[in-house]
């Protein structure tokens, strides 16, 4: 365990861009300076959309536990859920919409999950599109 290195989660980042392309999502910003520093922020929605990987926020899906330096890596990743957690709720107290996306939900067999994750950032982003389309129509 020791070579594991954290190399961040750009792989997963990069197929939820695709996820968005794909519904024609636009508005989304990375590398955001606000609390928590969320992988993607939608600022005219509200919403902040982290990707979380598996093994280092402590997804049980793998139920990959290291036998080597184990309080090392229990520790570590209690921390980090501790950290996921204030970061929920102060973007939540700020008036963000906060959405957690795993990274094994990209996976075929967890689609759904995934779905039902996007689906509120989706609806939020088809209201703001027509309200704005709206009042670009000017009076009638």
């Amino acid at each position: 365990m020791s070579k594991v290195r954290s190399t961040g989660n750009a792989s997963t980042e990069l197929k939820l861009i695709a996820e968005f392309k794909e519904r024609k999502i636009t508005g989304w910003r990375r590398n955001s300076k606000i609390f928590g520093h969320p992988d993607f922020i939608f600022p005219k929605l509200r919403v902040a959309v982290f990707v979380d990987g598996c093994f280092w926020h402590g997804h049980d899906c793998r139920n990959t536990k290291p036998k080597d330096n184990a309080d090392y890596w229990r520790t570590k990743i209690e921390r980090n859920q501790r950290r996921d957690q204030a970061a929920t709720e102060r973007l939540t107290a700020l008036g963000y919409r906060v959405v957690r996306i795993w990274e094994c939900e990209f996976q075929k067999k967890r689609r759904e999950r995934l779905e039902e994750k996007l689906a509120p950032i989706v609806e939020a982003f088809e209201r703001w599109k027509a309200a704005t389309q709206s009042d670009d129509a000017g009076p009638i």
